[in-house]
């Protein structure tokens, strides 16, 4: 799957959600959107399910576990070399349409001024680690989908990265190589999700992009930057 890195010497840490921040759309419903396109899933059930989840998440309180179960399972029942030929095609289908100029410009100063960078984000990595290369980014701290002998499980391995598993996830990247969020001269993280609270209030400078209300109201009340990267 990749491996992300990290460059002690880097003086300042960029971070990057990804769905509806990076991208103008959520990539984990696209690609579920695209799996009912091929066959894959069947639409009415697949939309009762997750219209439950999302109500849950943006109340702010999701079973994170519970919507892994139900979005990694067709990782489970599929061979890999399918699940790549799709996913190619997801790419070409879902994933170009929502890329976006005005983030793209952000991450590539961000990469020239010598930053730190990565995309830190609650999909899985089969999903977003060629998401995160279209844009450039190396590093992907991402939910990550356990796999046993060459297969998913349809489980997860490791610490889901959502909410304040965002943040221990960080937090364990960076003192893999002995570093620390505090460690860094300044720090960014840019997302438009209320879920991702515990991480932007670690860094030094929050960045609210097209942000959900409950993001744009706390932004407001603490004075966080708030901007759009949409047309």
């Amino acid at each position: 799957m990749g491996k992300s890195t990290v460059h002690a010497s880097s003086p300042r840490l960029t971070l990057f959600d990804l769905d509806n921040t990076l991208l103008a759309g959520d990539s984990d419903y696209g690609w579920a959107q695209f799996l009912i396109e091929v066959g894959v899933l069947d639409a009415a059930a697949y939309e009762r399910q997750n219209a439950r989840f999302f109500a849950d998440y943006q109340a702010g309180h999701l079973d994170i576990r519970a919507f892994l179960d139900f979005q990694l399972r067709p990782l489970a029942q599929h061979e890999p070399q399918q699940l790549l030929a799709w996913r190619d095609r997801f790419l070409a289908e879902k994933i170009r349409p929502m890329l976006l100029s005005r983030a793209q410009a952000e991450v590539d100063a961000r990469l020239a001024a010598g930053d730190l960078v990565a995309v830190v984000t609650a999909t899985n990595s089969f999903v977003t680690r060629p998401i995160a290369e279209l844009y450039g980014i190396r590093n992907l701290l991402a939910t990550e989908p356990e796999i046993v002998e060459g297969r998913f499980t349809g489980r997860t391995a490791g610490t889901p990265c959502f909410r304040e598993g965002k943040l221990a996830r960080v937090r364990d990247w960076l003192a893999g190589d002995g570093l620390s969020l505090e460690g860094f001269a300044a720090s960014w993280f840019y997302s438009d999700s209320h879920n991702d609270l515990p991480l932007l209030s670690a860094v030094t400078n929050p960045v609210a992009v097209d942000p959900d209300p409950i993001l744009a109201r706390h932004a407001g009340e603490q004075g966080w930057q708030v901007t759009s990267w949409r047309a």
